[in-house]
């Protein structure tokens, strides 16, 4: 386990670097990430580097043992650059070219800007390479930030358009796969087609979905310019990516797959006030934490997502270490705050905590964002926790290198995401929020459980959620019955396999492909509104109450051989659906396949998981109390306190007392 810092020093009078460098060790900071904004200083004019002041920065941190994360400088082009090469700037949906004065001002499938990525990114390779004060590269920074995932400009245009080639290759099969004869959108060349923005109506959903792939997949690509030239230039040397919590506009898990290792941007009260609207449903409110430690429920999925998009370790590439100056109120912080979270990213799977920023900066937007320093360069309260963290430190390094062995997991499907974004057909039915339904009923009930995409080894779990499955294929509905043979547990969610993987919907009856797997078909759906709903009965216990915002009927599919074998275990009490069934269970093989036919709440469905449990034989804890996270590093299991109180709770056979804003370890094999 590390602790590091992200450092400016191009922000900052040389004589200071020193100062600063002896005052990270006394801290017990061992990492330092530095360059990933300094492309101007590294780079003053085109072709003319000045390393000099680099070159000292490194040597002056080395020289007490820190050791060096190098930031590729491509997230913050140049004014030089800009003005020569005005094409590199974006274009948004509004047909707007951005302009220079902040960051992420560039297409990345502009052909001049990929020139000068290479070229800057080749001549820091080629001079820190073998360097061995630096340990590793970030590239670029926090991708598709800012509402940057998507341009639309000329280069993106003829970009798409060759894409779309290599994906359907003759333009009859793109007008088939994306149904064009409707609205008469027929094509009869690729290159009459335009971005789906400024269209008069909503445009086409396939050719929508087929946008934001191509756009993914173009920040994919110009990743791996950079990974190439530094896997080919600094060898030995890690290469990892910080990503943004929780982000939909990008498949995190595809360009997590060349990495070495996922990174991601820890921001908690910033990412509670943001994100909440959003992940919660409007039945199902946020609950009120202590004001400055932000959703633990919240900062507990992006850590899942990001230790699945490799099932292994990560890093927290920016930890926050006070207020931040991008929130609606930027709360400070108290003492203990920095120290949880810490405790928190640990226990969640982080083999390195780097804490953002070093110094508050004088200057620029962001002047007030707190640093472990504050503007004079006196101890802030970040500061003062890495001193008091010290003492812990072999213990959080022996916890960190302990496995990290989830039994359950939740698929994250980004192209489902992104094909329900543009067609909901309910203001309140949310990929993100139905997907963190399943994930905090598993947290109350201390089930470690990963984020992972549907083409993951599936084969490390012992149950898997795919809450809403909405684009079906049959390669995925044999992936999940090869699962569930070998003795799976899988529950799949409503409105699965709905459509297909080109955006249509299937011509066969719901839940298409996946109808044999579950043993089960859906005789109708209703969307309902919030005055709505329908109620439900089972055996199961705890699985009762209203089903809102969506239902579907269901019934055993007649073509299943052993369709005796589907048993129904709730039904729909009240409506147009009651006495119908609206939970099926098939027997596949040594597994089972379950099918839900409502949108859960967090009450119902740790309801259904504790059934799901049972079944597989998974240690829960029923009463967790409210603001308890649960975590397991094998053989420790980790208790953290995000409310006012001390808790106690009986853990493993245990009575354990957790403080306010404390952390209980439980080792089992002492």
């Amino acid at each position: 386990m590390r602790f590091g810092v992200c450092y400016y020093p191009e922000h900052w009078p040389a004589e200071r670097w020193s100062i600063d460098a002896r005052l990270m060790r006394e801290s017990g900071l061992s990492i330092v990430r530095i360059g990933e904004f300094a492309w101007a200083h590294i780079e003053p004019s085109e072709r003319q580097y000045e390393w000099d002041w680099l070159d000292q920065v490194i040597e002056t941190l080395a020289e007490v043992g820190l050791e060096i994360v190098l930031g590729t400088p491509t997230a913050a082009p140049p004014a030089w650059l800009v003005k020569a090469y005005p094409d590199v700037l974006p274009v948004d949906a509004n047909g707007r070219q951005r302009r220079f004065g902040s960051r992420r001002h560039y297409c990345s499938n502009n052909s001049n800007f990929r020139h000068h990525t290479e070229r800057v990114v080749t001549n820091l390779a080629k001079r820190y390479g073998e360097n061995p004060a630096v340990i590793g590269w970030q590239i670029d920074n926090e991708f598709g930030c800012h509402g940057t995932a998507r341009c639309y400009c000329r280069n993106c245009i003829i970009a798409f358009r060759q894409w779309l080639k290599i994906k359907y290759q003759t333009v009859d099969k793109l007008n088939e796969a994306w149904g064009t004869t409707f609205w008469s959108q027929v094509y009869t060349d690729l290159d009459q087609i335009e971005p789906p923005n400024l269209t008069v109506a909503e445009a086409n959903p396939s050719h929508i979905l087929d946008y934001v792939r191509f756009s993914s997949d173009s920040w994919m690509a110009y990743q791996q310019l950079q990974i190439d030239l530094l896997r080919k230039f600094s060898p030995g040397q890690f290469v990892t990516h910080n990503f943004l919590s929780n982000f939909p506009n990008l498949d995190v898990y595809a360009m997590a797959k060349p990495l070495d290792f996922a990174s991601w941007d820890s921001y908690p009260t910033g990412h509670a006030e943001v994100q909440a609207s959003r992940l919660y449903s409007p039945n199902d409110q946020s609950p009120n934490y202590m004001f400055d430690i932000g959703d633990p429920a919240i900062t507990s999925l992006s850590h899942n997502i990001t230790r699945g998009q490799k099932q292994r370790t990560f890093w927290v590439m920016e930890q926050q270490c006070g207020n931040i100056n991008w929130g609606k109120y930027n709360t400070g912080i108290r003492p203990g705050t920095v120290r949880l979270w810490t405790w928190h990213a640990i226990s969640s799977g982080a083999e390195a905590v780097i804490y953002f920023r070093w110094r508050a900066s004088l200057f620029g937007h962001e002047q007030h964002h707190s640093g472990l320093l504050k503007h004079d360069g006196s101890q802030d309260i970040g500061y003062q926790e890495l001193i008091n963290m010290q003492d812990e430190l072999p213990e959080m390094t022996e916890i960190a290198s302990s496995p990290h062995n989830s039994k359950a997991a939740i698929l994250l499907d980004y192209n489902s995401l992104w094909a329900l974004q543009q067609q909901p057909h309910h203001k309140d039915f949310d990929y993100f929020s139905h997907l963190f339904i399943y994930h905090r009923a598993f947290q109350q009930l201390g089930i470690p459980t990963d984020v992972v995409s549907p083409d993951a080894d599936l084969s490390r779990y012992k149950i898997v959620i795919a809450h809403t499955q909405w684009l079906g294929s049959e390669s995925l509905a044999k992936t999940f019955k090869s699962y569930t043979e070998k003795g799976g547990i899988l529950l799949l969610g409503v409105r699965s396999g709905f459509k297909t993987s080109t955006n249509i919907v299937t011509a066969d009856g719901l839940p298409g492909p996946f109808r044999d797997l579950l043993g089960t078909t859906v005789t109708s759906w209703f969307a309902l509104p919030p005055e709505a709903s329908f109620d439900i009965e089972s055996d199961i216990p705890g699985l009762t109450g209203p089903a809102s915002i969506w239902a579907e009927s269901l019934e055993p599919y007649s073509k299943v051989s052993n369709r005796i074998m589907v048993k129904a275990l709730a039904r729909f009490a009240s409506g147009p659906f009651s006495s119908q069934i609206a939970l099926t269970e098939h027997e596949v093989g040594d597994g089972r396949a379950f099918y839900l036919g409502w949108y859960p709440t967090v009450t119902q469905a740790k309801a259904l998981l504790i059934h799901l449990a049972s079944i597989a034989g998974l240690t829960f804890y029923e009463e967790l109390p409210s603001g308890m996270v649960v975590n397991q590093r094998d053989p420790y299991t980790i208790l953290l306190n995000f409310t006012e109180q001390p808790i106690t709770v009986n853990i493993t056979g245990q009575k354990v007392t957790i403080d306010q804003k404390d952390v209980a370890i439980i080792n089992s094999t002492a």
